[in-house]
This record gives structure tokens, C-alpha cells and sequence, in this order.
């Protein structure tokens, strides 16, 4: 068994940022920057499961699941998203554990 311990960090665009029509290089730049911190937490081991619901309002949200030593790690790794750095979105970390995979 690891001694690994999972987390999960939900993130949120700004307000300002619901409208993607009216975003800029850029929002769109920090994005693919977002795109691929997560690919590269995947290759190091240590995302489990990253997406987003398919709506595009208030409600919207993404999730990051990580298996990592800590949960200062953990915010650490959360708050280095290059989204979340940058304020394009806010985020909440949660000690996590999955159940059924």
C-alpha cells in the first residue's frame, strides 16, 4: 500500500471570464499552459484525473485529483496551476479519497 494520500482541487473561472468570446491571447495562452501543467503532473505520477463540466455559466467547474505525498504538496501543486497563478480561476483544495475506480 502507498503512503501516498489523494486530493482533490475544484477550480472556477473568474466571472470575468465566463464569456470566452470576448477572451484574449491571453486568457486562451494561459489555458494551454494549464493544459499542459496537468499533462506533465500525469507524466510525473502524481494527477490522477483532471476535467470539467460541459457548461459554460456560473455552475461551471473543473477538478484536479492528485496523489501526492501531502497536502502541502498538494496546494502547492494547486496553487503553481498556471490558471489559477495567473487569476483566471479560483480553486479550493480537499483531502480526498477514491472509493471506485
Amino acid at each position: 500500500m502507498s503512503d501516498k494520500q489523494e486530493f482533490i482541487y475544484v477550480i472556477r473561472l473568474q466571472p470575468a471570464y465566463f464569456d470566452r468570446s470576448l477572451w484574449t491571447d491571453k486568457e486562451n495562452n494561459i489555458i494551454e499552459e494549464h493544459f499542459q501543467y496537468l499533462l506533465q503532473l500525469k507524466e510525473a505520477g502524481e494527477l490522477i484525473l483532471a476535467g470539467r463540466t460541459q457548461t459554460s455559466d456560473e455552475k461551471t467547474f473543473g477538478i484536479v485529483i492528485l496523489r501526492v505525498d501531502n497536502e502541502l504538496e498538494a496546494r502547492l501543486i494547486m496553487e503553481q496551476d498556471p490558471a489559477v497563478a495567473n487569476q483566471l480561476m479560483t480553486s479550493e483544495l480537499y483531502p480526498y479519497s477514491i472509493a471506485v475506480m
